[in-house]
């Protein structure tokens, strides 16, 4: 099938072999497929939520158990996502830079929590800390709450969350190799400047953009973070919870108006993802021209 050249210049050729009908169908479909997927719901949500007006909005948000699972969800994410920034480092350099038994094994547990539901992993743990568990009386014991209350919604959030930072950084200093590192450590330098100065630099932007994935998933987390909360008003009601809670007992003003925040979340994540995406990408391209 002969090829669709697209320019007259014979340096640029494509190759596309569809007609341009198809192309435009393909296009189209896409289209369409988004508008009815995504862009229709994230309209409705807003527009539910400013029905009455703006001001029931804003009255929705000052609501104290409303404000309660915003603070609570900030909480959750303020922790979880800087403790899996730790882990998820510590992981992808352990990975990418060394050899050892067990690599193979340590990759596969990281990918776990994409794997398993949510609600399976919210119910491991209360499996693992429930009142009727060896662990669960000895915490009891000691006065020690991790089920139905914040220290639990913080380990089922760090669950679903922390393969997010590992994924995004071990292709990309698996890439990058060893090189760098090698000739700081040659050149007397220790371990932690070798790692200040060297290695996360070159991981900078692969690091944001695993932490903006891992934010918004923490705070946008449900089924989880649903098994282990006891939806206790006002104390362990994140805003996903909060959502569900508000939209069963048909104050959808206010269901809407928390969703509407878990919404602009998301576009705000998008944005940077795509403003990330373009400062690596000029960072690459510039680095090969030199």
């Amino acid at each position: 099938m002969a090829l669709d050249t697209v320019s007259a210049s014979p340096k640029v050729a494509s190759v596309v072999t569809e007609s341009r009908l198809a192309r435009w169908a393909l296009i189209l479909l896409s289209l369409v497929f988004l508008l009815l997927i995504l862009f229709l719901p994230l309209a409705a949500v807003f527009v539910e939520a400013f029905r009455k007006g703006v001001p029931p909005f804003f009255q929705a948000l000052q609501d104290a158990e409303t404000f309660s699972a915003i603070r609570l969800t900030l909480i959750v994410a303020g922790i979880s996502v800087p403790l899996n920034v730790v882990f998820g480092v510590a992981a992808a350099w352990a990975i990418a830079k060394f050899e050892f038994k067990g690599k193979a094994f340590l990759t596969t547990l990281i990918d776990l929590p994409f794997s398993v539901s949510p609600v399976i992993s919210g119910l491991v743990f209360v499996l693992l800390f429930g009142a009727n568990t060896y662990l669960g009386k000895w915490l009891d014991a000691h006065s020690i709450k991790i089920l139905f209350a914040v220290p639990g919604l913080i380990l089922a959030t760090m669950f679903v969350t922390f393969p997010f930072v590992a994924r995004e950084l071990i292709p990309l200093m698996q890439e990058q190799g060893t090189a760098d590192e090698e000739a700081a450590l040659s050149l007397g330098a220790s371990g932690w400047q070798t790692f200040w100065y060297v290695t996360l630099p070159n991981i900078k932007w692969g690091l944001l953009y695993g932490v903006l994935l891992c934010n918004a998933r923490a705070m946008g987390e449900f089924g989880a973070v649903s098994v282990v909360s006891g939806h206790i008003r006002g104390q362990t009601n994140t805003m996903p919870l909060q959502v569900e809670i508000l939209y069963n007992e048909y104050n959808f003003t206010g269901a809407f108006a928390v969703a509407t925040l878990l919404a602009l979340l998301a576009l705000v994540t998008l944005v940077l993802k795509t403003l990330l995406e373009m400062r690596y990408s000029a960072e690459i391209a510039a680095s090969r021209r030199h």
